[in-house]
């Protein structure tokens, strides 16, 4: 379970940076800045997909900028706060796994047959991973629960 919080936490820090650096781009052409990327590492200006990159920074606004580093704040928020109920070994932070987790399979396995690669499979399958083992845990916590103890359920209460 610790493993799975320090995988939430890393994810959330990393789009927390990704937010903070997003306001690097405020008042900048991002468009130029995709450009000198482009040369810095050597690729083709006009190639395809550096092409692309460079026609996606030239639509790079300042409301965008702001809308993006909003959103990135909000998921790193929710990928934090899952990471503490979980390493805490919360119920609520379990369920939050499960769901959140199980909501991106059937988008990473239209990937996987849309375009076969490992990559893509490594992630569905690392993503299905985590959704079972935490399914499993709470599956296991309410098992738990409803054990007899001394002779009663433990969700019951007792007949006195």
């Amino acid at each position: 379970m610790r493993a799975v919080a320090l995988f939430e936490a890393a994810k959330g820090l990393l789009m927390l940076l990704a937010g903070f650096g997003a306001f690097r781009l405020l008042h900048r052409d991002a468009r130029v800045l995709a450009t000198e990327l482009v040369g810095r590492f050597h690729l083709q200006a006009d190639g395809k997909y550096s092409s692309i990159f460079i026609d996606l920074a030239s639509h790079v606004t300042d409301q965008r900028v702001w809308l993006f580093a909003a959103f990135a704040g909000f998921y790193a928020a929710f990928r934090l706060l899952e990471a503490y109920g979980l390493w805490r070994e919360r119920a609520w932070a379990e369920w939050l796994a499960v769901v959140s987790g199980g909501i991106y399979l059937p988008f990473e396995i239209y990937e996987v047959v849309a375009k076969f690669t490992l990559i893509r499979v490594g992630v569905l399958a690392g993503n299905l991973l985590v959704v079972v083992f935490i399914a499993m845990v709470l599956l296991k916590t309410r098992r738990e629960k409803q054990l007899p103890v001394g002779g009663m359920m433990a969700c019951e209460p007792a007949d006195v």
